[in-house]
């Protein structure tokens, strides 16, 4: 039996790399904290934000773009704006 070919969707991969920088460079803001503490307290709440990133990704990679990639990418962005509002990095 074939794989079912994934639907591929190219504005959306943009929204993924972006999105992929901005967990990059977030990321890298944190572990430049020398307060170990501060730099806990920071890598627990942006953890949330990662493991939606990695969920989009593998979803992506996994099933190409379904009626769940909005859904998936909303969340992601919901999840990243908390997180500057709450912390300043």
């Amino acid at each position: 039996m074939s794989k079912k070919r994934r639907k591929l969707n190219k504005d959306f991969e943009k929204k993924i790399y972006s999105s992929k920088k901005d967990v990059e460079l977030v990321l890298a803001k944190i572990y430049d904290i020398n307060d170990e503490d501060i730099q806990k307290e920071y890598m627990d709440a942006f953890n949330k934000v990662v493991h939606l990133y990695d969920d989009l990704k593998e979803d992506y990679e996994q099933q190409g773009f379904n009626d769940n990639s909005e859904e998936l990418i909303q969340n992601y962005k919901k999840s990243f704006d908390l997180f500057e509002s709450e912390f300043e990095i």
